[in-house]
């Protein structure tokens, strides 16, 4: 609780992004913005989602551009759409046929166009002119003809309502499909209209079936649904889509569904779906608030999108279209000629025919793969914002910048995972983007307040303690003020002494800005190994340099970071005297020593001058080993202690020793090249090596020589073999000692 308390200033501008978003989910501060990334994010969903395949079930008959070129211009004569019709039912044998066009008006022009030729003069003689009127009077009749192709056939004409004008229309209107008496006193909520524009008389009586085509706008201009009921006086009808789809299905009879009965007062619930009632059985279609249902769009619309089989009108009237073609194949008559006017901009185009939206919402029905936008989507936003909110709200302040980019970024993929998985798996269209924004605003305030107001305390800080505290530990006490304490305290931790040779005999050779340039550019170098292995730098002596792993920051493998550093270090060194060859400068040498062992950290020193160090025996000994690295002619000594701390490397060990001021005698090692199991000759001096210290040890001074003869032949460079070779010889000249150990002894430091 108190490193809650202690970030609380974090966590209240974190939840600032929630409060804003919980406003806007209720209603209570409408974003429009957020309005707007959700229909992006809809649409990019539908696009992605879009199964781009032709659905086989259904045609489109495309009064094109080329169909008014051949045909002529729109409205064509009833007699050319009644032969439309023949030609679709007895010739290409089709299941069902829809009209996204109205005819409101009676087809006139063509029999008074040849009514015009009789009177003026083309049949002068009366009783002929009389005898052709007649005969006219039953041929020119095309309404009467294009009836009689509809009637008794499986056919769902077109119709619209309008919102201008008085409660009156044109045409007949169709049957309702729900009346107020049906309700039982329920309300439910759909779009309401004050005109229609219908068929006329005589094709409503031949085609009683018919719906309207009528779509749903979006504020921002995009057609994303379609109602399938629609309320005018007092009655309900039904969309062209839910029309056709009843015709299919047997005409089962139409109910409203409320799946929240019982819950409340009846004339307030909400209908959730449309019931579709045949007998024992019944299809529930789910909408939403306005009787509508989103359109499930199958891909780029228009006779190349590929979603659906796109036929001319001109192709079909001619014959063109091989009979049988389209057999038992759901049809819809429409137009994509844009002086018809009939295209709209959806989710998948800014041209998109408006008889395919009907196409793409008959084939979700027969599929049962309607999109939905539920009546608890207000509940579904609440909940994730809350729960998203609140563990951004508290896990971003507590955890440190790269865990908290992890947090965001897990909180995101949730997100969008449960709501892409509910899109997929249920047809469920549930809001997104005020979560989404709510974590990206938390995020960056967070990290904005983590910056500006965090970076001041760290400032405060280091002017309070950079005289003695070093960064790396300023960094921590800003990160975790209360976890962390200056007084002196026992940790195990592995200390380093970095010696560099030959800087005493370049002095002689140098000027002192020259020389304080090219110790400065070491330093830096070295430095550098050991801050990115997490080392803390403790002091430079002259040409030395302290440095220890574990504190102040906790690290369970500061000896391996510690070994690991040391030997980029004396990488480093060996690229430097590469260059000083190179400008004619002498080379220089370095020695490291290592140990690990329990020592004392903290802020220690006097009054004026005080550093955060380690101290103890293990800290000497580490400062002993380093001096020891020109006796065995290698760059690093390690200790027994950090060599077991560190078993990722492949060791040689030097000797036993027993320092100035310690009276335990050491193992020390120093770090060998990795070894793979194909280079035998490496392989084979390790174990040569290991078979003359035992030999060494037990005084077996004859074997011990052969060994080292075998493995100078190995490598005659290493001094280090060469030094044991003249301990041999000057020890084969004692007697045997009973009280020997093996153990070399050094007296000075």
């Amino acid at each position: 609780m108190p490193k809650l308390a202690r970030h609380w200033p974090r966590i209240a501008v974190s939840l600032l992004p929630l409060l804003l978003a919980l406003l806007h989910a209720v209603g209570v501060l409408h974003l429009e913005v957020l309005q707007r990334l959700d229909d992006i994010i809809y649409d990019a969903r539908l696009t992605a989602t879009a199964p781009g395949t032709q659905d086989s079930r259904i045609a489109i008959i495309d009064i094109d551009e080329k169909s008014l070129a051949e045909v002529g211009r729109w409205p064509w004569g009833r007699n050319r759409l009644a032969q439309l019709v023949d030609v679709l039912f007895d010739e290409q044998k089709i299941a069902l046929l829809g009209f996204d066009v109205v005819f409101a008006e009676p087809d006139t022009s063509s029999g008074l166009a040849q009514l015009n030729a009789l009177a003026q003069g083309e049949l002068k003689d009366q009783a002929a002119f009389s005898e052709r009127l007649r005969g006219l009077q039953t041929t020119l009749d095309y309404d009467a003809q294009f009836a009689k192709s509809l009637q008794n056939r499986p056919v769902v004409l077109g119709y619209y309502f309008s919102s201008e004008g008085q409660a009156a229309g044109s045409g007949v209107l169709p049957r309702p499909v729900l009346t107020a008496e049906a309700l039982n006193g329920r309300q439910i909520r759909s779009t309401t209209w004050a005109s229609y524009g219908s068929n006329l008389g005589v094709l409503a009586q031949a085609a009683p079936t018919a719906g309207y085509f009528n779509a749903l706008t979006d504020s921002d201009g995009v057609v994303r649904s379609l109602p399938l009921l629609a309320h005018y006086q007092g009655q309900y009808y039904e969309s062209l889509a839910l029309a056709m789809f009843r015709m299919l299905a047997g005409s089962p009879a139409v109910a409203p569904g409320f799946s929240n009965e019982g819950f409340l007062s009846r004339s307030y619930q909400a209908m959730d779906r449309v019931l579709l009632q045949q007998g024992d059985k019944s299809l529930a279609i789910p909408v939403d608030e306005r009787a509508a249902t989103l359109v499930p769009f199958r891909g780029r619309g228009g006779p190349a999108g590929g979603s659906f089989q796109y036929l001319s009108a001109a192709d079909v009237l001619a014959h063109r279209i091989p009979p049988g073609s389209l057999k038992d194949k759901i049809i819809l008559v429409g137009t994509t000629a844009p002086g018809l006017l009939d295209l709209r901009v959806t989710p998948m185009s800014e041209a998109y025919p408006g008889v395919e939206t009907h196409a793409n919402l008959i084939a979700g029905l027969l599929d049962g793969n309607a999109l939905l936008r539920p009546d608890y989507a207000l509940g579904y936003e609440v909940f994730t914002l809350l729960l998203a909110g609140l563990v951004l709200a508290i896990g971003l302040p507590l955890l440190p910048a790269m865990q908290a980019v992890a947090l965001n970024g897990g909180v995101l993929l949730a997100l969008v995972g449960l709501n892409f998985w509910l899109y997929t798996a249920y047809g469920l269209v549930l809001p997104l983007a005020s979560a989404l924004t709510m974590a990206l605003t938390a995020f960056a305030l967070n990290m904005s307040f983590g910056y500006f107001v965090e970076s001041r305390t760290k400032r405060d800080l280091a002017n309070l303690f950079g005289t003695y505290v070093p960064p790396e530990l300023v960094d921590e006490m800003v990160k975790d003020p209360d976890a962390y304490t200056m007084q002196a305290e026992n940790r195990e931790l592995t200390v380093m002494f970095c010696d560099m040779r030959g800087f005493t005999q370049m002095s002689e050779k140098m000027e002192p800005l020259q020389l304080q340039a090219l110790l400065n550019g070491v330093f830096s170098k070295l430095t550098s190994e050991i801050r990115r292995n997490q080392g803390t730098i403790d002091k430079y002596m002259g040409d030395c340099v302290m440095a220890f792993w574990g504190a102040p920051v906790a690290t369970p493998a500061h000896a391996e970071l510690a070994v690991k550093s040391a030997q980029a270090m004396v990488a480093a060194v060996h690229g430097i005297n590469a260059g000083h060859q190179a400008r004619g400068l002498p080379s220089i040498g370095i020695g490291v020593g290592l140990n690990t062992g329990t020592m004392c950290v903290g802020d220690m020193g006097s009054n004026i001058r005080r550093s955060y160090t380690v101290i103890g025996d293990a800290v000497n000994l580490g400062s002993r080993l380093e001096g020891l690295c020109k006796t065995y002619g290698v760059d690093l000594v390690v200790a027994e202690s950090t060599r077991q701390l560190a078993p990722g490397f492949a060791w040689q060990e030097l000797d036993l020793v027993r320092v100035k001021g310690k009276a335990d005698a050491v193992a020390i090692f120093t770090p060998l090249p990795a070894v793979s199991n194909q280079d035998a000759a490496a392989l084979q001096q390790q174990k040569t090596w290991a078979s003359f210290l035992k030999a060494y040890r037990s005084q077996s001074w004859e074997q011990a020589e052969l060994l080292l003869v075998n493995l100078m032949r190995m490598d005659a460079s290493k001094y280090l073999y060469r030094l044991y070779a003249e301990r041999v010889a000057a020890m084969r000249l004692l007697p045997f000692d009973a009280g020997w150990d093996g153990v070399t002894h050094f007296e000075t430091k």
